[in-house]
């Protein structure tokens, strides 16, 4: 049996931030819908006391790699159709 862990490390930009209860409202806000619309789980990586900066980051395990490379996409997209207002500056998708 082969198993596949597909990592993905996105940093939003968060301007028009000003605290950090308004970043962490937005970042919540992520962290909850993402693993209800994909198979993954997410939580806040770095940058955690930087108001208009967040790293997110996301994993899914499987034996497909060509599957998990395609949903954290999906992922991202998600991310940047549905929340316009957080930019993704960069994302970077890696297996292990």
């Amino acid at each position: 049996m082969h198993m596949l862990v597909a990592t993905c490390v996105i940093k939003i930009q968060l301007n028009g931030v000003y605290s950090l209860k308004e970043k962490r409202r937005i970042v919540k806000s992520l962290v909850s819908r993402l693993p209800q619309q994909f198979n993954v789980a997410v939580a806040e990586v770095d940058h955690q006391d930087v108001w208009q900066t967040a790293v997110i980051g996301l994993v899914t395990i499987g034996n497909d790699a060509a599957y998990l490379h395609g949903l954290l996409e999906k992922a991202v997209s998600w991310i940047a159709q549905n929340r316009p207002d957080i930019p993704i500056e960069e994302y970077a998708i890696e297996f292990r």
